[in-house]
């Protein structure tokens, strides 16, 4: 499994609007320069996030995005799976049935360890897990 860049792209958006959020909308051009990203490619990845609901967008001179909900009430695993899909490993994870004798029998249930260890990861890891770990590197590194 490998995350593209709409999805590490999508879960460093909600991060940022998540670390940044002080009740104001924040603009796809402000994100874009902290990010150090394409303000045009963020727009595509926010409009993803906006049409969930996992974002709120506003328009005009004080418009820009925010965060629809707190951030403990965003997983990893949700925002990944909405940009990405399946998270599992290979296919017939999630048919539940071997694609082919090559993936049959014991080696069906490493692909399945795999699925639940990588889910297992992501959906107990929050936005405000996040936001509290990137405190604590940027209290480390202002030693």
């Amino acid at each position: 499994m490998r995350i593209s860049t709409k999805g590490r792209y999508a879960l460093a958006v909600m991060l940022d609007l998540s670390i940044y959020d002080t009740g104001e909308n924040i603009s796809i051009k402000t994100i874009a320069k902290r990010l150090n990203l394409s303000g045009k490619y963020l727009e595509q990845v926010v409009g993803v996030l906006t049409k969930a609901g996992f974002v709120k967008s506003v328009r005009g001179s004080s418009g820009g995005y925010r965060l629809a909900k707190q951030p403990k009430e965003y997983t990893v695993g949700a925002i990944l799976r909405l940009t990405e899909g399946s998270l599992a490993p290979v296919a017939c994870v999630e048919d539940g049935e071997p694609a082919s004798e090559a993936d049959s029998g014991v080696i069906m249930t490493v692909w399945q360890e795999l699925n639940d260890a990588i889910n297992s990861v992501v959906d107990r890891i929050t936005l405000e897990d996040l936001v509290g770990r990137n405190q604590m590197m940027a209290d480390y590194y202002s030693i």
